[in-house]
């Protein structure tokens, strides 16, 4: 039987949360998620009206409020998280420990690369196809495991899913030397990538770390998470940010 009493519990201001999803780490009971791009209370019982997560909304769109609802339950909570737990296998049950690594080509005959941020970052002769530059598999943060070959000694590029189809120049200018993970913010389970990109940094030798996201507010998303992760893996690794306009340019 359901009980329900007077308590204090969150409250989302939908019109004022953009789906950043910043809020979504702070719950430690898995009580927040993004639906259809707003953050959303997804059961009462969740929720111990604590209020972790209302330091973590740049919107001010979360506030504590008391009223009429079911009691917080600690062991539904317990069997939430362990049922939520990430699998690391590919859609079609493959492990996704089966990584490959690629050799790199030096690149095609007649390109011209120059630094990013510029209007123009690779040029080819006319009809030379330019060759890929990704240099393993897989490439999704939720399939990579923590301690993939690719990811030793290496400078990392995390890029959201929108910028290599916005960004003409993403291989030349982000690929080359570099591995690669790719998550969105709004859209993927922030808690599950956040604790996977730690397990990442805390148990790779990676020298570096560069963010790549789009200009959207969702996607600034990707820098905190990156930000988090750094901190909670207890190492000083050298962090970049590239923010990419929606027509394909360099803002910062």
């Amino acid at each position: 039987m359901t009980t329900r009493t007077v308590r204090k519990i969150v409250h989302i201001d939908e019109k004022k949360c953009n789906g950043c999803g910043l809020c979504i780490p702070s719950c430690a009971e898995g009580a927040l998620q993004i639906v259809d791009g707003k953050a959303r209370l997804i059961s009462e019982k969740f929720c111990d009206g604590l209020g972790a997560c209302l330091g973590e909304c740049p919107q001010g769109a979360i506030t504590i409020e008391e009223r009429v609802a079911e009691e917080f339950d600690e062991e539904l909570v317990k069997e939430h998280l362990i049922a939520h737990e990430p699998e690391e296998t590919l859609a079609c049950g493959c492990p996704s420990s089966n990584i490959e690594q690629f050799e790199q080509e030096g690149g095609c005959p007649g390109a011209r690369v120059t630094q990013f941020g510029t209007t123009t970052t690779a040029e080819t002769t006319h009809g030379t196809p330019q060759p890929s530059l990704l240099g393993h598999w897989p490439v999704q943060l939720t399939l990579v495991p923590p301690k993939a070959p690719f990811l030793q000694g290496t400078d990392l590029v995390l890029a959201a899913h929108c910028v290599p189809f916005a960004y003409a120049g993403f291989h030349q200018d982000f690929l080359r030397d570099h591995s690669l993970l790719i998550a969105c913010p709004k859209l993927d389970d922030f808690a599950a990538h956040l604790k996977k990109l730690t397990d990442i940094l805390s148990q790779s030798d990676i020298k570096s770390l560069t963010v790549v996201h789009m200009e959207v507010p969702c996607c600034s998303g990707l820098v905190h998470m990156a930000r988090q992760a750094i901190q909670a893996s207890g190492k000083d690794i050298p962090l970049k940010e590239v923010t990419i306009s929606v027509r394909g340019e360099v803002l910062a």
